[in-house]
């Protein structure tokens, strides 16, 4: 296939770019500047978004876009953080489905990253993708408007991937949470009963693969493993692959001292289920969060 990535260069993006590469397919790295390695590696292509929006037809004939760009919510949740997230976002999305309105041969399927949010933050509900989706808090508003820009997308086939909280032994979200564990203070966060939806970042990059060669996938797809789990079950979970206590628990209002409104991130959470990728046949290599947790510290 011939597979453009805007947002390439980000955490799931690099990983993306070299499963392509490793089964030969053709890859364009879309970015806001051209990037000072990887440039004579064959099968990949860098252009940027001003030669994009200058010449669109270098990306004519194009099989598929995945668009994983925007901000990192990692950080204070300033007015001005929040609103970077947001633009960020939804600006991606127009430069996407303006590129596809301006090509003669529009790619069969645009692939547009979303969030789990989505469904908003709930303590028992479950969802999947039939379920309604709902604004509860910042996370599911940015989603909403996310979601909504995409559908302005004119592909014959949109893929609204919903991902979860990756995990990745270096990069990613992961390597902070597994922080506290290795000074041997891991413990709880707030009343530990708040759900987590996680995806292995090797479950994540064959999802995407799985979703880019079945022609049947197409709307939101839940991009999480098929068992989340409780903040106090995750923590659990590293403590006993690492060997270390799992004792140490740190009240709410701890994190809402010290990160603001982005204590949501690890204070709040939803139960999602990836129904329709398993619906269509996809297996996850490491559907439990043991069997992650040995692999990510390598006990497998």
């Amino acid at each position: 296939m011939r597979v453009a990535i805007a947002g390439g260069t980000g955490f799931i993006g690099s990983a993306l770019k070299e499963a392509l590469l490793a089964r030969n397919d053709e890859v364009w790295i879309i970015s806001r500047k051209h990037a000072k390695t990887d440039s004579k590696r064959s099968g990949l292509n860098h252009l940027t978004w001003a030669e994009i929006e200058a010449s669109p037809a270098l990306l004519e004939g194009i099989d598929a876009i995945v668009n994983l760009s925007g901000e990192s919510i990692n950080q204070r949740w300033t007015t001005a953080a929040k609103q970077r997230v947001m633009d960020s976002r939804i600006t991606a999305a127009a430069r996407i489905a303006k590129l596809v309105q301006s090509l003669k041969q529009r790619p069969s399927l645009v692939l547009n990253a979303s969030g789990i949010s989505a469904y908003g933050i709930s303590a028992d509900g479950i969802f999947d993708e039939s379920s309604r989706t709902n604004v509860t808090d910042f996370l599911s508003e940015v989603v909403q408007k996310w979601e909504l820009a995409a559908d302005s997308i004119p592909a014959d086939r949109l893929v609204k991937l919903r991902v979860g909280v990756v995990l990745d032994k270096q990069d990613g979200a992961f390597p902070l949470m597994a922080m506290p564990y290795r000074l041997f203070g891991g413990g709880r966060i707030g009343s530990g009963k708040q759900w987590l939806s996680w995806i292995h970042l090797t479950d994540m990059i064959r999802m995407i693969l799985f979703i880019l060669d079945r022609e049947e996938i197409s709307g939101p797809v839940n991009g999480s493993s098929p068992e989340p789990v409780t903040n106090d079950t995750f923590g659990r979970a590293i403590g006993k692959a690492m060997g270390r206590p799992h004792w140490f628990p740190v009240p709410g209002f701890v994190m809402r001292t010290l990160f603001g409104e982005m204590s949501t991130l690890l204070l709040d959470g939803q139960r999602a289920l990836p129904r329709k990728a398993i619906e269509h046949g996809f297996s996850f290599r490491y559907p439990t969060v043991d069997s992650a947790m040995k692999e990510l510290f390598g006990r497998n």
